[in-house]
């Protein structure tokens, strides 16, 4: 059999090289190989017939406001909802949504949510979905709630205003009968702006959650660790009898949701890997020599603990008094839970300094970026090894931690990097496997970039748990 590059096959199938890699990956081109880190297909492998067909049960209709990449839309496409508009800033994420949900243009797909609103696009529906911006809740954020605030060069930004343009076309269209929103699980941890939330819907005749429902994916076998904040209402006209309507609130117990609960794998990395990558996942060769490194740290200091910080530790200073108040490390001056964390730092050097001495010198410690010298090995139950675990390059160091689940994908780049035994090297997760994590379809089209992929991952809602929320709620 002969074998033509990727390029080639791209330009007589008219579809974008990074589309036939991730067909390989899936399996939906079966005759290729990898030769130097390069796909090669088979020469008269035939174009695959991807089939995208629409659903014909139409149940409901639905809206998907801050719609991201469509985790609401898929998960109401599954129970039988049928979106008439979607509406994001983002032109990429329309790019996407449109990729994969609005080829043929049967619904409209928004930029501007207020635009909408005031010229009267958006058509009757039953259900409203919408993840909300979440910046001025989070805690990575400035926690301005729904405040307008200034910005530093002047400008405004009335992100934390858009929940009301919710309640405007709530109250546009009294036929919707049910909501389905989410959220930091900061939104719901602040008292004043949970009550600002149910107040507003309740207003609005909506019966609600309001004992937040806060959930992650790992409850629920999903390997992600995810906290946020679930927000269902059903308008109480649409209510005829029952437990619903006696108590007038939406909980827990009537959404059933530990019946769903399901403990992750204590290994969860061989169900997220695809059987084949792309090279281009591989760890670059400066990174795999820090985590080389560290490797050698950690087999060979008795009673590591986390944190290790090497620019902190002292080295070369052996007596404790001179290490307290030596300028450059500045000990007297931190704060205690600093002080503290430090002298782990001390501790581990003071008992292991022989090694550590000679460790640094030889790999250049001291040289290397900040980030670099810190390690934090949270992994000590389950794994022997870096390359058991999972591991990150953040701004607090090199952190390692167990492989039951992973950290929140986050709207950053701050892809998790694990061992792949199959291929001896360490790679990040690819768009396709880290979709996995926000239970995303197996054929979904990301964008070209990978970084903008990772980034529009990060700010989507988990796919399984809008589905199991938005299933028990209809059935209310």
């Amino acid at each position: 059999m002969n074998y033509v590059s990727v390029r080639e096959i791209s330009e007589n199938w008219n579809l974008s090289e990074k589309t036939i890699k991730e067909y390989c990956m899936k399996k939906i081109i079966t005759d290729f190989k990898i030769k130097d880190g390069e796909y090669l297909i088979g020469k008269n492998v035939l174009k695959p017939a991807v089939k995208r067909g629409r659903k014909k049960d139409i149940k409901f209709k639905f809206i998907d406001l801050f719609c991201g990449i469509g985790g609401f839309h898929q998960a109401m496409s599954k129970l039988g909802g049928d979106c008439v508009f979607a509406c994001d800033i983002n032109e990429k994420c329309q790019e996407v949504y449109l990729m994969n949900y609005n080829r043929d243009k049967r619904f409209t797909l928004e930029g501007d949510i207020i635009k909408a609103i005031v010229e009267k696009k958006i058509p009757e529906f039953d259900v409203l979905c919408g993840g909300f911006p979440c910046q001025t809740f989070s805690k990575a954020g400035k926690r301005n709630g729904f405040d307008v605030v200034e910005t530093e060069n002047g400008e405004k930004d009335e992100r934390g205003q858009l929940f009301f343009r919710i309640i405007d076309i709530l109250k546009e269209h009294p036929e919707c009968k049910y909501v389905i929103l989410e959220n930091v699980r900061n939104l719901a941890d602040n008292k004043e702006n949970w009550r600002i939330v149910c107040d507003e819907l309740k207003q609005l005749g909506f019966i609600i959650t309001e004992d937040p429902i806060i959930e992650s994916p790992h409850h629920f076998g999903i390997p992600q660790v995810r906290d946020r904040v679930y927000i269902l209402g059903v308008k109480e006209v649409a209510i005829k009898t029952g437990q619903l309507r006696e108590e007038r609130k939406i909980t827990r117990q009537m959404l059933g949701i530990e019946a769903h609960y399901e403990r992750c794998p204590k290994n969860c990395i061989p169900m997220l890997l695809d059987e084949f990558t792309d090279p281009k996942y591989y760890l670059s060769s400066e990174l795999t020599e820090v985590l080389d490194i560290w490797e050698e740290f950690l087999q060979n200091v008795k009673g590591v603990k986390s944190p290790f910080w090497l620019h902190k530790a002292g080295l070369g200073i052996y007596d404790d008094e001179e290490y307290k108040f030596d300028p450059e490390i500045g000990y007297q001056d931190m704060p205690d839970w600093k002080k503290e964390l430090v002298w782990k730092s001390r501790v581990m050097y003071n008992n292991n300094h022989t090694f550590i001495d000679d460790w640094a010198k030889r790999h250049k410690m001291t040289e290397r970026s900040l980030i670099h010298q810190k390690f934090e090995w949270n992994a000590s139950r389950d794994c022997k090894s870096i390359k058991d675990g999972i591991t990150q390059f953040r701004q607090s160091g090199v952190r390692v931690k167990n492989p039951d689940y992973f950290p929140s994908l986050v709207a950053m780049n701050n892809t998790p990097i694990v061992w792949d035994a199959v291929a001896e090297k360490y790679r990040y997760l690819s768009p396709h496997e880290a979709a996995k994590l926000q239970s995303f379809k197996d054929d979904f089209m990301f964008n070209e970039s990978d970084t903008v992929s990772y980034r529009q991952l990060g700010n989507s809602v988990n796919v399984k748990l809008v589905r199991m929320f938005a299933e028990a709620l209809l059935k209310l």
